[in-house]
């Protein structure tokens, strides 16, 4: 199955997003954190501990931009979007149940985390479902 269009653009939304963020965060996590209102301070730990996922979600944008060039790498890069833009909306709903309101844009991130994940599922939801299921042609009622 060759990639589709609207595929190749939902792992380019998805990989650019989980790039510039995860070198965002990477790179700079002082003004990454202080654009949603959070003071980081100068806890090396902390920091630390902030950057290191943050270079893991670089890295698993540059995997689902290679999905769109490499074949190879098109099942890595499906996994690497639909994991990551699940998983963190997921995390922010439980914050939000055990936590309370986060500040407004940690919201808008949520929303937008929501979109992609939405975007993705509808992009590969051919790919997700079982091979028996694509080969077997719809029944219409007697």
């Amino acid at each position: 199955m060759t990639t589709t269009p609207f595929e190749k653009a939902a792992l380019g939304l998805s990989g650019l997003t989980a790039l510039t963020i995860g070198a965002f965060i990477l790179f700079a996590p002082h003004s990454f954190y202080a654009s949603y209102g959070i003071a980081l301070g100068d806890d090396a730990s902390l920091l630390s501990e902030l950057r290191a996922p943050g270079a893991g979600l670089a890295g698993f944008g540059l995997v689902m931009l290679l999905g769109i060039w490499r074949q190879p790498m098109l099942l890595p890069a499906i996994v690497s979007a639909l994991t990551v833009f699940i998983a963190f909306p997921v995390g922010r709903l439980v914050g939000l149940a055990v936590d309370g309101m986060p500040s407004g844009g940690l919201v808008g991130a949520l929303l937008f985390e929501l979109l992609i994940a939405a975007l993705c599922l509808a992009a590969f939801r051919q790919r997700l479902r079982p091979a028996a299921q694509r080969r077997t042609p719809a029944r219409t009622p007697n």
